[in-house]
C-alpha cells in the first residue's frame, strides 16, 4: 500500500503524528493509500519554512513571477494525462472529466500570469502643491487554503496561483480523501521554477484546519466545503485576525418556463444534475417548471435520459457519463436522503436505489434518481445531496418558481430556460444569488471573471479568482509624498517655502 507525504521545504515529507487516513479507490471499495493527518506541530514547521522564503519571493518583480506560471501551464498541458488518471482513481470521476478540472484551474493559472497589469497601483499627480499620491498593491505574507474533495486539482489552483502571482507563500490543505494531485502539483510548481517553501502541502483533517486558524503567522484562509465548515472557519478566522473567504453548501434551482425549448432544457439538466455524480456545488438539484403541463412535458423528456445515463469505473473510458461517489459513507447519505424523500411523500419517478455494477459490487456506485411532486418542506428539497439526484418542485407561476430559488438559505447559483427575453432579465435582474444563467444550466464564469455565491452559499466580501482574487491576496498601501522646490546656489541647495 502506498503512504503519501507531505510537501514542505521542496521535498516529500512522512507524516509525523502517528495518525493516518485511508485514501480509496471508490470504483472497487478497495483503501489504496494511506495519507499522513498533520497536527499543529507539523503545520508550525511549514509556516516557519513558508516565513523565511516569503520575503526573498515578494522582492522577485510580478513579471519574473508570471513567468514561473507560464512554465507551469506548459507542465500542466505536458502532464495533463498523468494528472486526470491519478485524480479519477482516488475521486473516482471520468477521465472527461477529470481532465476538466485540471483545465479549468489551468484557465484561472492563464489569467493570473497578467499579475504586472492586475498589481499596478494608481497616482495622482499633483494632489497638493508639490504633493503626489500613489498606491501600491502589496502581498499578505503566510497565506493557507483549505480545499474539497470534489475539485483536488481546480479549487488548490484558483487559490494558490493568485496568491503566489502576488508574492505570497502558500500552504494548501487539501481533502484527506484524494491528496496525491495536489502533491503533484505542487511538484510541477516547483519544476517551473517556483522557490521551495513558496508553496507547501500539508495533509490533515480537522487538528490541521485548527492549527491554520490559530497560527498567528498565517494572514489570510480560504475554504471551500459545506457551509457548517465554512461558518467555523469565517467565525474563527475573522476573530484570530485573518482576512478569509469561505465557500459552502448550494441547492441550485433551474426554472423551467412553458415557452422553453424541452429537449434543450431536458439535456441540460441531466448533464448538470448527473454530471460527476451530483458532486459538485453547481449541479442542479432542483428543477422548477411552470405549470402541470411543463413538468408533465418535462418529466417526459428526462425519463428516458436518465435511464440511458452509463455508470462505471473510470478505467472504462469515454463510454461513462459519471462514475461513483467518494466514499462509502457519502453513498450511505445520498441513499438515507432518498429515501427520507419517498417516506415525506415525494414521488420517485427514476429509482437507482438497487443499482450495482457486475465486478465492482464493493465500489461506491448510485444509480440516478429523479423525484417529481417535491414539496419546499422536505429533506431532500432543503437539503445539498451531492449525488445523483433531481428533485422536481412544481410551480403555478413564474413568480412562484422565483420566490422558491430566493427564498433558499443557499444562494450559489441559478439558471432558468426560456425564449423570453423580458423574462430572462427580469430574473437576472431580481434573484438573490451569485451565479446566474440564462439558457445555461451549470453558470460558471471564466477566469476572468470572479465565482461566488450568496446567502449561505459564501462569507466574505470577495469571491474567488478574477480581480477579487489580487484583493484578497493584497493589501493596498497609498503614499502621500511631497519633495519642496529647492534652489542650487554657491553649490548647496535652498529650499523654497511653500504655500
Amino acid at each position: 500500500m502506498q503512504e503519501l507525504t507531505h510537501y514542505i521545504n521542496g521535498a516529500h515529507v512522512k507524516g509525523q503524528s502517528g495518525r493516518f487516513a485511508d485514501v480509496y479507490n471508490p470504483a472497487t471499495g478497495e483503501v489504496q493509500a494511506r495519507v499522513p493527518l498533520a497536527n499543529a506541530e507539523e503545520l508550525a514547521f511549514a509556516v516557519d519554512v513558508a516565513k523565511d522564503a516569503q520575503p526573498g519571493w515578494a522582492a522577485v518583480n510580478p513579471q519574473r513571477r508570471a513567468r514561473v506560471l507560464m512554465k507551469f501551464v506548459d507542465l500542466l498541458n505536458r502532464d495533463m494525462d498523468k494528472l486526470a488518471e491519478a485524480l479519477s482513481r482516488e475521486h473516482g470521476k471520468t477521465l472527461p472529466d477529470a481532465k476538466g478540472d485540471v483545465q479549468r484551474g489551468l484557465e484561472v493559472v492563464e489569467y493570473c500570469i497578467g499579475a504586472p497589469q492586475m498589481l499596478k497601483g494608481e497616482f495622482t499627480d499633483g494632489a497638493g502643491p508639490g504633493i503626489d499620491i500613489y498606491s501600491m498593491r502589496q502581498p499578505l505574507g503566510v497565506t493557507a487554503g483549505i480545499t474539497p474533495f470534489n475539485f483536488p486539482a481546480m479549487i488548490p489552483m484558483w487559490m494558490f496561483a493568485p496568491a503566489i502571482a502576488c508574492g505570497n507563500a502558500f500552504i494548501l490543505k487539501p481533502s484527506e480523501r484524494d491528496p496525491s494531485v495536489p502533491l503533484m502539483l505542487a511538484e510541477l510548481m516547483e519544476e517551473a521554477g517556483l522557490p521551495k517553501g513558496i508553496l507547501q502541502v500539508v495533509n490533515g483533517d480537522k487538528e490541521a484546519v485548527d492549527a491554520i486558524i490559530a497560527h498567528p503567522d498565517i494572514q489570510s484562509i480560504g475554504f471551500v466545503g459545506s457551509t457548517p465548515i465554512a461558518e467555523y472557519i469565517y467565525g474563527n478566522g475573522c476573530a484570530a485576525g485573518k482576512r478569509v473567504q469561505c465557500f459552502g453548501g448550494a441547492k441550485n434551482h433551474m426554472i423551467i418556463m412553458p415557452d422553453a425549448d424541452m429537449d434543450q432544457a431536458a439535456d441540460a439538466l441531466v448533464g448538470a444534475g448527473y454530471g460527476a455524480a451530483g458532486e459538485r456545488c453547481m449541479a442542479i438539484s432542483v428543477a422548477v417548471p411552470v405549470g402541470d403541463e411543463t413538468a408533465d412535458r418535462l418529466i417526459e423528456k428526462l425519463v428516458p435520459r436518465i435511464e440511458k445515463l452509463k455508470i462505471g469505473p473510470y478505467t472504462a473510458g469515454d463510454d461513462v457519463d459519471y462514475g461513483p461517489l467518494v466514499t462509502r459513507e457519502a453513498k450511505e447519505r445520498v441513499l438515507g436522503l432518498v429515501n427520507s424523500g419517498i417516506e415525506q411523500g415525494a414521488k420517485l419517478v427514476v429509482d437507482g436505489r438497487d443499482f450495482t455494477l457486475q465486478g465492482y459490487e464493493n465500489g461506491f456506485f448510485v444509480g440516478p434518481h429523479l423525484f417529481d411532486h417535491v414539496t419546499p418542506d422536505m429533506d431532500i428539497y432543503k437539503t445539498e445531496i451531492f449525488g445523483p439526484v433531481l428533485s422536481t418542485v412544481r410551480a403555478g407561476s413564474y413568480e412562484e418558481a422565483l420566490k422558491l430559488a430566493m427564498d433558499h438559505e443557499y444562494g450559489n447559483g441559478t439558471a432558468i430556460f426560456t425564449r423570453d427575453g423580458d423574462t430572462a432579465r427580469d430574473f437576472a435582474h431580481r434573484i438573490n444569488i451569485g451565479m446566474v444563467g440564462i439558457n445555461v444550466p451549470i453558470p460558471v464564469p471564466l477566469a476572468y471573471h470572479t465565482f461566488g455565491g450568496w446567502k449561505k452559499s459564501a462569507f466574505g466580501d470577495l469571491n474567488q479568482h478574477g480581480p477579487d482574487a489580487f484583493r484578497f491576496y493584497t493589501r493596498t498601501k497609498t503614499v502621500t509624498a511631497r519633495w519642496p522646490s529647492g534652489i542650487k546656489e554657491g553649490g548647496e541647495f535652498h529650499f523654497k517655502a511653500m504655500d
